[in-house]
């Protein structure tokens, strides 16, 4: 052996003792591993010991399924007990409160049946393939999202904190919505429905006056719910009842998650299987009510002209989007947890056809409802005309048929519409009512709450209504928190930490920013972080995880990984999709993101007692300062840890055995080859002269890493403190 003046030498030991080690330039026989190291190149050499440059030459070549995944070798990784758990599982988490209050209201505004055509198109060319990059590499690499795209390549660990960031937002005013439909379901015990009628004040036993300018279920929402105050800035003092049922709902998330898989799996066949249950109950009883067809029919007669507008297809797309739940991480941690013969391509297509039928099945079963509704009310107004009628002498007859009560009224509007508002008269119309649309939480404990008041047993429908919504939501809670806890225990600096203390610590910290939904003014900041926090940060993280996968990992790599794992080997549909569709579609969906709070002054609902409806303000400066906050929040850790990382502003230490490669054209884990540099290094070895290491601290910089038939090459910098 030779080696260079400066070179520090360290006395090779036997076989059995490891290895000998050259620092500098010299070389070195691992005995055991059948690793050599020397001097690649007249730099190396110059460096003297201020660098060290390995290779590692491997006995053979071993197969891509041989090689473990970076957190394949973690004997505490969790797993799940079966097939049908982890199914249960992404099912919970992927078909949420968007497929119930959400979806029917698109396809009622674009386009009704015509609107499945580009949500059928955008599942296809968006959704799927992103499914399975995230839930294939997370599978693959066995890491939450953190360690996955930092072993993909140091600069881009700002993904991972990123969809950390931005699933926190989202979790913390999520459970807001479950906290509602708490005090809904402890509400529907009651007999009759407290939003069944107005309530009465005073010694004359009179009705409100807030109730009657609005509705029973409208009062009982803003009213008594949430006891909304008039705008944003006045937030109204914090509501007890509303707290109490925030609590609850933070302490049952927390003894579902709180042992990870091993306690939510056990959660997911309620919070799975129970929405189907209650959803075929309400579409049996649904599809025989009187007005269930007209229903349907305004529900899915397609309007194929709508077709030609750009937000139609953009709300098909975000739709997906938001549906499959892509970009929290949940579905990388989700990965991780099966094993490395998982058939991750199968369980893609199936969840996402489960996804897309709830959507649909769910609109049915809404719409069929609402149709009932509507076909009341305006019975109902008919019964009010036919009276005013007779009130007025403008007909004796008692027994007018409703079409004759109808025409009467719309002839009467035709030639003197003052009179008939000065009697009281309504122009009664069941495609009117029908196009009264909302969407979420309007749709929920509004419009649908008033549909049930109609069915006789209305406390049994209301209990099982708000029980099916507390399980979607928990479903999809689970998992977002599993997939933002997952990525903290990846942390090393949290693996001492018992998973029971660092969920309730995360919990508490949610509950506490929480409470200012529990205010008069936390629907309006409730909406406030839907628009904002969880949209273009998620937006921007899944092009980013698009492009790290396909262009930086590689492609043909991932696709090797796909058939490794399933024995399945993407073709020209996945390719296309990837590489150019997907990407291309992610980037329209950005651009429209960023134009829509461009292009005008975001504004928000806010209720008026005094006229007894809602009313658009727009939010005050301080409000977008916050809004703007969150967002930045979301987005800047990627160029950051970018730039952080890039211009070697911030290391990497050696015991954080994620973040510490980066990966070209090879599949070997981080952990795996730092394990097998401490194997070499023999605890029983001689150490080197304290003066050439005593200020020394070895960490993982640039690392470039290439492989051919013979060698893997290791350039690892050492850093004077």
């Amino acid at each position: 052996m030779t080696s260079n003046s400066n070179a520090t030498h360290l006395p090779t030991t036997d076989a059995t003792k490891g290895a000998g080690v050259i620092v500098g330039g010299g070389v070195l026989r691992n005995a055991n591993n059948g690793h050599e190291m020397a001097p690649l190149n007249t730099r190396a050499r110059g460096d003297g010991h201020h660098g060290v440059t390995i290779v590692l030459s491997p006995p053979q070549r071993r197969s891509i399924s041989s090689l473990s995944a970076p957190g394949g070798d973690d004997p505490t990784r969790a797993a799940w007990s079966g097939k049908m758990q982890f199914f249960l599982s992404i099912i919970g988490y992927s078909v949420g409160l968007g497929n119930i209050w959400r979806f029917p209201y698109l396809c009622q505004q674009n386009g009704g049946g015509a609107f499945l055509i580009p949500f059928m198109i955008m599942l296809v060319l968006e959704g799927i393939p992103l499914f399975l990059i995230e839930l294939g590499i997370g599978q693959r690499m066995r890491l939450g999202c953190l360690g996955v795209w930092n072993t993909i390549h140091p600069w881009l660990g700002g993904i991972g904190i990123s969809s950390c960031i931005v699933t926190l937002f989202v979790a913390i005013y999520y459970n807001v919505i479950i906290t509602w439909c708490i005090y809904y379901f402890i509400n529907s015990f009651r007999y009759p429905l407290p939003w069944s009628e107005c309530p009465r004040l005073g010694p004359n036993n009179t009705f409100v006056d807030e109730c009657l300018r609005s509705s029973e279920t409208e009062y009982f929402w803003y009213r008594d719910t949430l006891d909304a105050s008039p705008s944003i800035d006045d937030n109204g003092g914090f509501k007890w009842w509303i707290i109490i049922c925030l609590i609850l709902a933070w302490l049952v998330v927390f003894f579902i998650v709180m042992k990870g898989i091993q306690s939510s799996g056990k959660a997911v066949y309620f919070t799975s299987l129970f929405p189907y249950l209650v959803l075929t109950i309400f579409f049996v009883r649904g599809i025989t009510l009187p007005g269930a067809g007209a229903g349907l029919m305004h529900m899915y007669k397609p309007k194929v002209e709508m077709l030609l507008l750009p937000n139609v297809w953009l709300d098909a797309a975000t739709q997906v989007f938001y549906s499959f739940g892509l970009a929290f991480g949940s579905l990388i941690a989700f990965g991780s947890y099966n094993t490395p013969k998982n058939n991750c391509v199968r369980d893609v297509l199936l969840v996402s056809l489960c996804n897309a039928f709830t959507a649909i099945y769910a609109s049915v079963v809404i719409f069929a409802i609402l149709g009932f509704k509507a076909t009341k009310n305006t019975e109902s107004c008919i019964d009010v005309n036919r009276q005013l009628l007779l009130n007025h002498h403008l007909t004796n007859d008692t027994n007018l048929l409703d079409d004759a009560v109808t025409n009467m009224v719309n002839q009467l509007n035709s030639t003197n519409s003052t009179s008939i508002k000065d009697w009281g008269l309504q122009i009664c119309s069941l495609e009117d009512n029908l196009s009264k649309a909302a969407e979420g939480t309007g749709l929920a404990f509004i419009i649908f709450t008033q549909a049930i008041v109609e069915l006789p047993g209305s406390t049994i429908w209301a209990v099982l209504f708000f029980t099916m919504l507390l399980a979607l939501g928990l479903g999809s809670q689970i998992g977002m928190l599993e997939g933002m806890l997952c990525t903290i225990f990846d942390i090393d600096i949290f693996k001492r930490v018992r998973k029971p203390i660092l969920t309730g610590v995360v919990c508490l910290f949610c509950f506490i920013v929480g409470l200012i939904f529990t205010t008069g003014a936390g629907e309006y900041w409730l909406k406030m972080f839907d628009s904002f926090a969880g949209t273009l940060g998620l937006v921007v993280v899944a092009f980013m995880e698009m492009i790290a996968v396909i262009y930086v990992y590689g492609h043909k790599k991932f696709t090797e990984d796909i058939y490794q794992m399933t024995g399945y080997r993407p073709g020209w549909y996945w390719q296309l999709t990837w590489r150019y569709i997907g990407p291309g579609l992610m980037s329209i969906l950005l651009v429209a993101s960023v134009w829509g709070y461009i292009k005008e002054v975001p504004k928000y609902k806010a209720w008026d007692a005094v006229l007894g409806k809602g009313v658009e303000l727009h939010y005050p400066n301080w409000v977008m300062a916050i809004a703007l906050g969150m967002i930045f929040a979301g987005i800047l850790p990627m160029p950051l840890v970018y730039l952080l990382r890039r211009f070697q502003i911030l290391k990497v230490d050696l015991d954080i055995h994620q973040g510490s490669i980066r990966r070209n054209e090879t599949t070997a884990s981080t952990k795996e080859m730092i394990d097998q540099d401490d194997d070499a290094m023999s605890p029983d070895m001689p150490l080197p002269p304290a003066s050439s290491l005593a200020a020394t601290r070895f960490t993982i910089g640039d690392f470039d890493r290439n492989e051919d038939d013979d060698m893997k090459e290791i350039k690892i910098r050492q850093k004077h403190y």
